[in-house]
């Protein structure tokens, strides 16, 4: 067994290294530069998606936060809003509160001077009706000459029944 040289010399070996060079050259020339510019362009195109797309990214993300600091303003304008409205809302209260107790301490007021001023006409009423009483009395009295204490009760007693059924009763 012999063994082969795994590469033996000879013009078929050169004839091979120098297509390869002549098409690596043609190769370079015409096709290795269009792929290159294809693929450079392709990786810009792809680099400005990325860049365009992170761009778009930060102003979601600004806008996300200048929406989020809007709400909680708004938020914070609602709960000033309430908070000033139930304020509102217990002044009003109170003042209604205040006029109607003003009404009723003046009601009781006129109410008292009206109790007072009715008692102050029964007094008189009851004056004038003590005064005709003793002075019909007196001339009961003056009619009859009674000389004995019991018949002076008993007229007076039937002046007063008399008096209570019919005077007393307004």
């Amino acid at each position: 067994m012999e063994f082969a040289p795994l590469i033996s010399f000879n013009w078929t070996l050169l004839m091979q290294l120098v297509t390869v060079f002549v098409l690596y050259i043609i190769l370079r020339k015409f096709f290795f530069e269009k792929v290159h510019d294809f693929v450079q362009k392709r990786e810009s195109t792809v680099k400005e998606a990325f860049d365009s797309a992170e761009a778009t990214n930060r102003k979601a993300d600004e806008k996300l936060e200048a929406y989020s600091i809007k709400i909680a303003q708004i938020e914070s304008e609602g709960r000033e809003i309430i908070r000033e409205s139930k304020v509102k809302a217990d002044e009003k209260a109170k003042e209604i509160i205040d006029e109607a107790n003003a009404k009723a301490n003046e009601i009781m007021m006129r109410a008292e001077k009206e109790i007072k001023r009715q008692k102050e006409k029964a007094l008189v009423d009851m004056k004038e009706e003590v005064g005709m009483l003793a002075v019909m009395a007196a001339e009961k009295i003056m009619e009859k000459d009674l000389e004995k204490t019991d018949e002076q009760k008993q007229i007076v007693d039937k002046i007063i029944k008399g008096a209570g059924i019919s005077e007393w009763q307004n």
